[in-house]
Parts: C-alpha cells; structure tokens; sequence
C-alpha cells in the first residue's frame, strides 16, 4: 500500500516542528549555556526554538556570562511571529499546576513574568506550551487574562507523569470550566503513546509514522515537539535538510499559530480535569510530604495576605509586600514539577525533597510572622479578651482554640459575647503557671472580625447541652452532637459502626452491608504475607475530651504488628469530622503492588506504583445509591466520568488525583458525603469499592527508585456528611474554611469597646468567595471566585468609601470600570456577575475603611 508519503510530487513532505530548551538554574542549566545557545542559532540561520527556562536563570546568567547574555538579548528583541525565540512557559518554578492551588498558579505567571521581563522588556507572552504535563482544567481563563492568545497540550518527550487526553485534529478551541476559550494545539487523536517507551507519544519527532497518520487524517499542518533538556549538545533536535524523506520547519509556536495553521474556526473541546492523564508516585512518604509541605505553605500565604490587608486598613499598618514576595518565592519554587517527580535527585541534604523542606520552612516562618503582627493590631498582654479574625467572605460559626494567660485565676473561665451573654464555660486545668486551653463556638462576620470577653469564676454556668460521650454495655463507644450520633467499635480496631446525620432526617451514611469498615486502615503487606486491615486486632478507645464544646476520641491499635493512633474529633454544631492518622512505622514495610526483585525494567508500562488497590488505604463505605463522584480542582469540579479510579499500566492512566476534596453523593443528588485531605494525593472509588484516601505506599517508583518508609506518618482528613449535591451544601467554602481557619488572638479589653465585631466584604447571595486581598502601594486588589454560584450578579459591600474600583485582568489591564453606590454613609455597594468558576479581580484605589482604626507600627 502506498504511503501518503510516497505519493507527494515532489519526492517530500512537509512538516513543522517545535524545538527548544527546558530547565534553569534549579532544574539544570550548565555553565556558559547561553554561550552555547547564541552560537548555534548565529550557525543555524533557520532554526527557532522555544524557551522554557526559570525565569532566575537569567540572574544568573548576566553575572555569569554577560556577553552571551547580551547577545542573546539581542536574538530575543524579535518578539513577532517572525522572531526566532518564544518564551512558553514564564512559570516561576514550571509547576504541575494541577497539583497546586488556583491562586498559586496565578503567582507562578505573575512572578515568572514579572522576573523575565526584569531582563527581556519586550517579552511577548502569546503560547503556553510545557516539556512536562504541566496542564490543568482552568488554564484558558488564566492564560487569556495574562494575555496570552494560545495553548499547547503536547508534551511528547517527556512523558513519565502523564499526558493530555488525545483529541481531534490539528486546532481545537479549548474550553475552560467557565467557558472561555483559547485556540490550543491538542495531542492529536492519531497521536498515539509510543510502543517502545513510556515516555513519548509518537509526536517526539516528524517520524514517517506520524506525518503519514497526521495527513491521514487530514491535518494539514503536522508539529511534532521536544523541548529539549538544558545541556543537550546536539542543536537542532530534526538536524537538518530531509529527514526521514520529511522537510521539517523549525518555528515558534507564535508563528505556527499565526502564520502557518489557517484561520478558520476551531472545533470547541469542553475539557475537564480528567482529561489530564497525570500520574506521580502517590502515597509515598517522600511525595507525601513535599505536598502537605507546599499545602501548609499555601494556606498561609493566603491567610497571611489577607490578614495584613485588614491590618492596613484598620490599623494604617504598612503592607509587607517585600515580605510576602519572598515567602510566595520559595513557596513556587517548592511547587517545581521535579520536586514531586523526581524527588531523591540531588546530593544528600540537598535533593528536591530538602529544597522543598527548606523552602517551605521560609515560607511557613515568613507567614507566622505576618498573621501575629496583623493580628496585634491590639494590645496582645492584658489577655482579657479574644478577638477572632475571618479571612473568608462568609459569615462563619466554627470552633476556636485560643492559650489564656495563666494570670486568670480560679478554676473556671467563661466566654462572653458583645450582649454579654456566656457562649461557654470551660472548667482550667491546674497548670501551674502554663497558660491554659480554651475552647468556644465564635461566631464571625465575613472577611472581619468579632471579640469576646474572658470572666474567671468559681463556677461555670449551665452546659447541659452539648457534645458527649459514653461507654455502652458492649463496650462501644457512643458520641453525640446536635448533628451527629456515631458509634466506634474497639473489637473491630475503633472503626466507625455507625454515623447518623440527625438533622438529615436520621440519615445512615455508613454502609453496613460492605465488608469493609469505616474509616478503616487497609493494605497489601507484600513482604507480610498480604493484606493486612486495623480491623484485625482490637484497639483501645480514650478520650481526650468529652464535651459540651468538643468531643475527641483518640484510637490505639495495630495493622501488620506497627502501632497506628486515629484521632476522631467532632464539635457541637460543627458539620465536619476531624480525623487524624499518626502511623508509627519501624523500618521499611513493602505496602502496595509488588516489584519482584529484579524485574523492574523503565520501559514497561506495568508499574506497581499506579495500582491504588494494593496501597494502604482509609475507606469510607457509604450507605449512598448509584454513587457519582466530584472532585475540585483549581478554579474547577469535575463530575468523574470514571466506572473506577484503577490501572496499573502508563498507557491506561485516569486522573484519580485529589486536590483539596472529593465529593461523593447519591444518584438523585439527595445526600453526599465529603473527604478532605491535607495534600494532593489519589483517592479510590468504584462500583464495588468504597471512597479511600492514600495512606501509604512502599516500593518502586519511577526509574527503578524505591521509595521508602523513613519514619512515622501523620495525615489529617475529615468527612462531612451532607444533603444536596456539593454545590449546594457548600462544600467548596468548607473546604476553603478548613484550609483558612478562623484566627483567635487574646487582646486588651479596653480599645474593643469601640467596636466588638467588624466586617470589611460582605456578599448578599452565596457561592462566591475572595480568593486573594492584596495590596499594591495603596492600591487594594480584590480576587472574587466564584465557585459554587450561579450567573446572577452578587451585590459586594465594602465596609467604607472607595475613591474607584475597575475591573483589571491578571496581567494589570483595565476590563471595565465598575459602578458603585453608596450603600450607607459608611459603605460602598457594587453588583458583580460571572459564571460558575469565573475569576474576576478588583481594583479598588482611595479605600478608606470605616470601623476601628489603631496607630503604631508593626514590624513583619
């Protein structure tokens, strides 16, 4: 049979290509490779390439090299669609991004393309295209805000974590979960994996077999891709001339898009998060922590920001924006794909996995710093009263634990509101002079604050109604809320037997008729003869505190001979569940599929490390009908598609990561329940297999790595029953709500008495929230997502006079001005629509906020 190939006129067909360079100072960039580069592209007259290099390389570099850097300044001024070098990825760190939160996908452009334009000004962002499977659900809506015009979702190279869906033909229009569109060059559907590696797809190089199924199926414009390693010596990545009997054109992909591909209409692609086909070595220790690292980082940040914003209002506290863009520079840094992907690289003390611990540890100490000096906006020793600050836009009743000074004498305290009615009456523990631990339901207003008072006493006042706790006959353990009636069972290692929703109409959410327990610990010991449950042996039950504010039980038990403590803590009127699992492992337990010794080859697709079935799971199986499964994402919930979450091979992969929560409910949508976890990591679920979280995993990873068991484990998750779909119950808020939690300060009594309770933003309808609060000089930025609303405008008031307020996209320009009214003498009222997972930023100058106001200094 004729090839299309060799039915062309002229001997030879055509084909385009994208070459380029991927690294940096952190991911690999040698010495005097600029110089390398400046001289192959003056030998090489035809040859474009596209950069992906850190953007602090290039600090680097013009102390290190500056006449290469000069010169190569000099190559890069032409930034149109006729120039020879395109920058595809201005990411600070090139982040995964689907393993981060939306806003930190925002400071990696921001940052990334701030610091390349400190070097290049001209610098044109127009493609976002990444060696790595670098891609999320959202990017559309963040790309065009930032300016750029079109995506790529090729990484055919380099493929160890995972790739893109393969879809259509030569362009596609993609579209984002809030329906904005960019032109996008997918992975072809004829794009298939490569059978010779697990790697590639067949896209690496304009081989015959490619061009010819690209023509076959009427792409008229081939683009084959490698962003090649920086370092590489060989120049061009095609050579040059024909090759294969195929003429390849080096180009940007600017230029592809503008000049090469026609201008006709795209095919829309609705894609959603599942269409990332990524992959890492969840539930090992070593990934583990690198993502409750950069998770813990990210949440203070933003609590951070937000507090110090309030701080200036209120207070004229000079904003700590140098502060701050140090703490957010190594916090994008930990977020660098190599960190997750190749974690052990590096010498001993300094691989991915210490730079992680490093730079988190800067970020976290950075943050801590800010939130107590915001949040000292009072007298912090007279310790006679709590304020309690909300960075969410949503009124918020939550529990709050704050360290009383041990001066409070006497062996009860009482918490007391603004009516001076007693909230809770807490009996103190004889600590001597340690000060002492309180607990109370602080209910406050959105994006403010309220403040309490603290009265000693002899007595408490009445708790007759609250969480409690007992012993049954059988020896289970029975605790009630006014939500809640659970029951744990020591004989079966402290699983919970029963969680009924009272106000759900007695709703049961535990399915007793699985074989599985709740909240049950179960894996494959491979090493021990093979699954092993927390079931097998029974465990001891203690409590840690009974009540009325709070309930918390502790679980003592074993799975395979290794110590394992559960915490289960549950607050009157508190939806969520709070558990905590603290594994205690001694040595290098093999938990997973297993790797024979000896029979791990890179090239096979079968890797034990993709099968969740064999990992150390917790499992939850719910009493719910025709389950269908939801899960966010940044700026984005998919409704999986998925009949399960398992494969264990690289050319079958399905996204069964977990972000921040998945959400599982009924076929009606009458009753769901939610799990949280504190790290992106894999969850489980299927026909015949309950909701599990990834506790653990123990073997070989990627490139023949074991990764090991090097201590204890600790993962904090939580469940929260509920009805309704997640939209409608809000399960995006309490997730946000658990990763910002409200923020108790003991304060001085007297400057409270102008104002007890105070809010800045309030929303009149819910479903939006404020994803940042920033400043920039006396400029307030305003970050609105709106993650579970609809389309209808929400009226946004602001707590004091604003001189103007604009609509501004991501990269700084004006989107529209935004009319305002005077909602009182003191407030300003605006109305703000966009659909569901839009992001709208607001610009708002001359604030001048109404409420309490203190002079001073802090010092961040």
């Amino acid at each position: 049979m004729l090839t299309l190939l060799s039915l062309n006129k002229a001997g030879a067909q055509t084909a385009w290509y994208i070459d380029g360079y991927h690294g940096g100072i952190y991911g690999g960039y040698p010495e005097l490779y600029t110089r390398f580069l400046v001289d192959m592209l003056n030998k090489n007259p035809d040859w474009k390439i596209n950069l992906e290099i850190e953007p602090e390389t290039w600090d680097k570099v013009e102390k290190s090299d500056p006449e290469a850097y000069v010169q190569f300044k000099a190559l890069a001024a032409d930034q149109s669609a006729g120039g020879r070098i395109e920058f595809i990825n201005p990411d600070y760190a090139q982040s995964y991004l689907y393993n981060i939160s939306g806003e930190s996908i925002i400071r990696q452009f921001s940052y990334g393309m701030r610091k390349i334009r400190e070097h290049f000004p001209n610098a044109v962002f127009s493609t976002y295209s990444s060696e790595e499977p670098c891609f999320t659900s959202a990017l559309p809506q963040i790309l065009t805000s930032f300016g750029f015009k079109y995506a790529s979702l090729k990484n055919p190279n380099t493929c160890f974590g995972g790739y893109a869906a393969a879809h259509g033909g030569e362009l596609v229009k993609w579209i984002g979960p809030d329906g904005t569109g960019i032109i996008t060059a997918p992975r072809y559907a004829i794009e298939k994996l490569s059978e010779k590696s697990t790697w590639q797809t067949i896209g690496w190089e304009n081989s015959p077999n490619y061009i010819n199924a690209a023509y076959a199926a009427v792409i008229k414009h081939p683009i084959g891709m490698t962003i090649q390693d920086a370092g590489w010596k060989g120049g061009p990545f095609m050579g040059k001339g024909l090759r294969f009997g195929i003429k390849t054109n080096y180009t940007t992909w600017r230029n592809y898009f503008e000049n090469v591909s026609p201008k006709d209409s795209k095919p829309a692609w609705k894609v959603t998060q599942e269409d990332m086909l990524v992959n890492l070595v969840w539930g090992s220790q070593v990934t583990q922590k690198i993502a409750q690292e950069v998770r813990v980082a990210e949440n203070k940040i933003i609590t951070a920001e937000k507090m110090a914003s309030l701080a200036k209002l209120y207070c004229n506290q000079p904003y700590p924006g140098v502060a701050l863009d140090s703490a957010w520079r190594t916090l994008l840094l930990a977020q660098h794909h190599d960190c997750w992907i190749v974690p052990y690289n590096g010498k001993p003390g300094a691989t991915w996995a210490d730079k992680v611990f490093q730079w988190t540890n800067y970020t976290d100490n950075k943050c801590d710093s800010i939130i107590r000096s915001s949040s000292a906006s009072l007298n912090n020793e007279a310790g006679a009263c709590v304020r309690v600050y909300n960075t969410l836009a949503v009124k918020r009743s939550e529990l709050v634990s704050i360290a009383v000074p041990a001066k409070h004498g006497g062996a009860f305290i009482n918490v007391v509101d603004s009516r001076g009615k007693v909230i809770a009456s807490q009996t103190l523990p004889d600590t001597g002079s340690a000060s002492k631990k309180v607990i109370f339901n602080a209910t406050v207003p959105s994006m403010g604050y309220n403040t309490y008072r603290l009265q000693s006493g002899n007595r408490a006042a009445n708790n007759a109604d609250g969480a409690t706790v007992k012993r049954l006959a059988d020896g289970k353990y029975k605790v009630e809320t006014d939500l809640y009636a659970i029951l744990i069972d020591p004989v079966k290692g402290g699983e919970i037997k029963s969680l009924v929703a009272k106000k759900l109409n007695n709703k049961q959410f535990v399915d007793k008729s699985n074989p599985r327990g709740f909240n049950e610990l179960r894996g494959n010991f491979y090493k021990d003869g093979g699954f092993k449950s927390s079931e097998d042996h029974p465990a001891q039950v203690q409590v840690l505190e009974d009540g009325p504010v709070q309930v918390k039980i502790v679980i003592k038990g074993t799975i395979d001979n290794y110590s394992f403590t559960q915490y289960i803590t549950v607050g009157q009127s508190q939806q969520r569940i709070d558990l905590q699992v603290n594994i205690d492992w001694k040595g290098n337990p093999g938990i997973g599929e297993e790797t024979p010794p000896g029979t791990y080859k890179w090239q096979n697709p079968k890797k034990a490390f993709y099968d969740d079935r064999y990992k150390l799971l917790a499992l939850f199986p719910l009493n719910l009908t025709g389950q269908k499964v939801y899960k966010n994402a940044p700026f984005d919930v998919t409704e999986s598609r998925l009949a399960n979450t398992f494969y264990n091979s690289w050319d079958s992969i399905k996204n069964n990561v977990i972000l921040n929560w998945v959400d599982v409910t009924d076929s009606q949508g009458k009753y769901g329940m939610a799990l949280f976890t504190d790290h992106t990591t894999s969850y489980t679920h299927g026909e015949d297999f309950p909701l599990g979280l990834d506790i653990q995993y123990s073997g070989m990873g990627l490139w023949g790595r074991d990764y090991k068991i090097e201590g204890a484990t600790t993962i904090n998750y939580a469940i929260l029953p509920h009805e309704g779909k997640w939209d409608k119950s809000h399960i995006w808020t309490a997730g946000t709500a658990w990763a910002e939690p409200l923020v108790a300060v003991v304060c001085d009594d007297k400057p409270v008495q102008k104002n007890m309770s105070w809010s800045f933003v309030t929303i009149n309808k819910p479903g939006f929230e404020v994803s940042s609060m920033t400043y920039q000089g006396d400029t307030l930025l305003l970050r609105i997502f709106n993650a579970e609303g609809d389309q209808s405008p929400r009226k946004i008031t602001i707590a004091g006079k604003i001189k103007m307020a604009l609509l501004v996209e991501l990269d700084g320009s004006i989107k529209g001005k935004v009319r305002t009214q005077a909602a009182s003498s003191n407030k300003t009222a605006f109305d703000l629509a966009m659909p569901r997972y839009g992001i709208r930023t607001l610009k708002l100058t001359g604030v001048q906020a109404s409420g309490y106001k203190r002079a001073g200094t802090l010092n961040f």
